[in-house]
């Protein structure tokens, strides 16, 4: 989750708030990739989660990845995150180490980033006896377990979650995704955009399933992090049925956004609670607890970050359907959009595939994926097959984008791994249910030794 933001100064009407997500619009030459990936960090010795303090904490880790010309960010006296050249690392409430890479070119780029990120981590991650694990969701923690990390913010969050939805908690503590930010160039290009991104992420879900488990044992679904969102907080998450109705553009999300309860007001290096007022109540002054504070852009900024659709729109786009998963396949996330987004061609051919389907439709592949993945029916066919031609749209669209690395390789490499679980039927998930129930035979220390990422 964000830092707080930085954006401007007072708001002056609605007209400023749809103003900020117009500004996102960019010629095509200055789009840019943003990719996001959060992971969990665990004492090698106890398999368990590491608190914020001691000599194998997250603190710990955050002072020790200050070697590579990572400059803090400070809430009082503690250490939350790190910034530079236009990335961040922040802190996920259970201690979930998150890079929020730089706005780059190319997937090279974005998968460059990653790479370098994960030798950074690998030093400190050894220096002090830690493991670092991408799934979706906790395999063998508690809630118990895992210790609360020092930001202002998730005291709110945790105190209103259980208010809204039943696994608002085991979302804060216990799960890890994979995303990726992409821009638009005008309103048009940012609906069509968004109309896509929201109809195919439950297929994206599905090639990133990757969150089986739960306390040690199966959990009865093959992305348990996906099924976890549709409990919530429906008030701002979902899939967002009004962004396909006529008439849909910046100003109609901006009037959702203004009735989505907000958590805080961040003023003076302090949070302040205001769970569950709108951010409307906030422009006409009637929540008490800001009587005499004027609502500015960064707070308008900063309220953008509580809202967790399955697209989310800030100045650009964030796919948010995909568990967190192996290093391999992170850069498998932004591949796959780049080569729809990213392409005109295949942007349309992707429209050609959704615009036909229904609200239920939709929703009912979104509500199935989690526990069926591949397997979900949809109309004569399955999300196997929606997830192959999804993989041929994007493939087509990276090779017309050619954009090569030093070697003269485009960019659908990257999507392989992808077209390898679609070829064998197999997720992610079920293949590390198969070693739990076969070589494995029930031993979860196999999966924190087989798939740590150091």
């Amino acid at each position: 989750m964000s830092i707080p933001q930085s954006a401007g100064g007072a708001i002056e009407s609605r007209a400023d708030l749809v103003r900020y997500l117009e500004t996102g619009s960019k010629p095509k030459a200055e789009w840019r990739i943003g990719t996001e990936h959060e992971k969990f960090v665990y004492g090698l010795k106890t398999m368990k989660p590491v608190p914020y303090e001691g000599p194998a904490g997250i603190r710990a880790m955050l002072e020790g990845m200050r070697r590579f010309g990572w400059e803090p960010v400070m809430e009082g006296e503690h250490i939350i995150g790190l910034s530079q050249d236009g990335a961040s690392i922040s802190l996920e409430p259970g201690g979930q180490f998150e890079l929020s890479g730089a706005a780059l070119r190319s997937v090279h780029e974005t998968c460059a980033e990653v790479n370098t990120h994960l030798e950074q981590v690998r030093e400190i991650a050894n220096e002090i006896g830690v493991g670092v694990l991408g799934l979706g969701y906790a395999p063998s923690w508690t809630l118990d377990d895992v210790p609360q990390m020092p930001k202002g913010r998730y005291n709110i969050m945790r105190r209103y979650m259980p208010k809204v939805g039943g696994y608002g908690l085991e979302m804060m503590f216990r799960t890890c995704t994979v995303q990726v930010n992409l821009d638009y160039s005008s309103e048009a290009d940012m609906v069509k955009k968004f109309r896509v991104g929201l109809a195919l992420q439950p297929v994206a879900t599905a090639l990133f399933a990757n969150s089986p488990f739960r306390e040690g044992r199966p959990n009865g679904f093959l992305s348990y992090r996906s099924h976890i969102w549709t409990d919530v907080d429906n008030a701002r998450a979902g899939m967002l049925p009004f962004v396909f109705e006529d008439g849909f553009g910046f100003e109609r999300y901006v009037d959702y956004a203004l009735d989505v309860p907000m958590y805080f007001v961040y003023r003076d290096g302090r949070y302040i609670d205001v769970a569950g007022k709108s951010f409307r109540h906030f422009l006409d002054g009637s929540i008490p607890e800001l009587k005499g504070v004027t609502p500015s852009m960064s707070d308008w900024a900063d309220h953008l970050t509580t809202i967790f659709p399955e697209v989310r729109m800030k100045r650009f786009l964030e796919m948010r359907g995909a568990d967190a998963g192996g290093w391999r396949r992170i850069c498998g996330l932004p591949a796959l959009w780049v080569g729809i987004y990213y392409d005109q061609v295949s942007l349309d051919a992707a429209w050609d595939l959704v615009k036909t389907w229904t609200t239920e439709e939709r929703q009912a592949m979104r509500d199935a994926v989690p526990r069926q993945a591949f397997k979900t029916p949809f109309r004569d066919r399955t999300v196997g097959d929606l997830a192959r031609e999804m993989l041929d749209i994007s493939a087509a669209g990276l090779r017309r984008r050619a954009q090569t690395d030093s070697i003269g390789s485009n960019e659908e490499g990257f999507i392989q791994p992808l077209f390898e679980l679609v070829n064998r039927r197999m997720t992610r998930a079920e293949e590390m249910l198969n070693h739990f129930e076969g070589d494995w035979a029930g031993d979860m220390s196999r999966l924190f030794s087989e798939y740590n990422f150091l």
